[in-house]
């Protein structure tokens, strides 16, 4: 038994969002402390040849990493390198810094392994979280992502709300290895995205139209929601790569209910939301799949949904995913899930008689 499974209970006793600040205040404390972090890199980090990949021009010691929505504002970046994690991607962040939706807005679903999110894109902003981020040493290890999405504001639409997310990719388009658009972020107020093909559209050509004058290089990544068709998905995929997408993020949360073995009532109680964990996987990975197949493996491709395993990170990168990201998973399995999922990731490569992962990303498709 792991000295998490013994802390779970008494932090699910706590409403979910207040236990998330708790463990937050707590790990932003331990990694400032002396050898704190050295000695969390030597009990916790798995190191293989076998998972050794280079993608957006750095060189990585895993394909696992850490999605959007955990760390919003980038402040355990260090902890995240030191815990195993090959990538972070800080965000979503706003072009105004926001405090979200009313609380509470973040619930737990144990029968299911799942969470229920309508934080509402709260975030400190382009200026903090570069201030944030800057205070890391360890950030050169690490793949670094910037999540970036739409005000949370029902005032900001049409072409105010393209210029929003290009400010606010202008503010951040330096810091990180590469940059994600959230189109497909269900927990605003307003409920719109931008996966419409004509808001797409319009949406990347005011991207298209500030790299092509500042001349910006870093790749640039489209995040789409589970709950488009694989018709939609096609349609959207067209639209990135006429704009010159660098790859792509699958998927966010959905909104889709079906199948949870929570009881009704209690869904009902909580109301609307993003659906995260262990549901999505099914969801999640047959996007990635048609994807890759669409895209004929070109563009590189990161799984997020439903991750808690070396079984199911092994699931996306067969379907064919470059990298596979994980927020849920930590809530339910904990800060040793990197090592477990790492070294059992190892195991499934020489079962399967594969000599690096890359041989193995898209496999399912052979």
């Amino acid at each position: 038994m792991s000295w998490y499974s013994t802390l779970r209970p008494i932090l699910f006793k706590l409403d979910a969002e207040r236990a998330h600040h708790a463990v937050f205040a707590l790990a932003g404390f331990a990694q400032t402390l002396p050898g704190i972090l050295s000695w969390l890199e030597r009990s916790h980090s798995f190191r293989s040849p076998l998972l050794t990949l280079r993608l957006f021009g750095k060189e990585l010691h895993s394909p696992l990493g850490v999605a959007a929505g955990l760390d919003k504002n980038g402040v355990l970046l260090d902890l995240f390198a030191a815990l195993g994690f090959a990538f972070v991607e800080v965000g979503s962040i706003t072009n105004l810094a926001t405090t979200g939706n009313p609380k509470p807005r973040l619930f737990r679903l144990p029968a299911d392994h799942a969470l229920i999110n309508r934080l509402g894109l709260n975030n400190q902003g382009p200026v903090r979280i570069r201030e944030n981020i800057g205070q890391h040493r360890c950030r050169a290890k690490l793949l670094l992502g910037i999540n970036i999405a739409k005000t949370n504001s029902a005032a900001i639409l049409h072409e105010s709300a393209v210029t929003d997310m290009v400010d606010c990719y202008q503010a951040l388009q330096d810091l990180g290895d590469y940059t994600v658009i959230n189109i497909s972020c269900p927990n605003t107020e307003d409920g719109r995205t931008f996966e419409e093909p004509e808001s797409l559209r319009q949406l990347l050509a005011g991207f298209q139209a500030l790299r092509s004058t500042n001349g910006a290089t870093r790749p640039l990544l489209v995040k789409f929601s589970p709950d488009t068709s694989l018709a939609d998905l096609e349609r959207g995929l067209e639209i990135c790569e006429e704009h010159h997408i660098d790859g792509y993020v699958l998927c966010n949360t959905t909104v889709n209910r079906s199948g949870l073995k929570t009881e009704s009532a209690r869904l009902e109680k909580i109301g609307r939301g993003g659906l995260s964990g262990a549901p999505l996987l099914e969801r999640s990975t047959e996007r990635v799949a048609h994807a890759y197949r669409l895209l004929r493996g070109k563009k590189p491709i990161i799984g997020v949904g439903g991750v808690d395993s070396a079984a199911t990170a092994y699931r996306y990168i067969r379907a064919g995913a470059s990298l596979v990201g994980l927020y849920t998973g930590l809530v339910y399995r904990g800060p040793e899930l990197a090592l477990s999922i790492n070294s059992g990731l190892a195991k499934l490569l020489e079962r399967d008689g594969h000599t690096n992962i890359t041989d193995a990303i898209g496999s399912q498709h052979s």
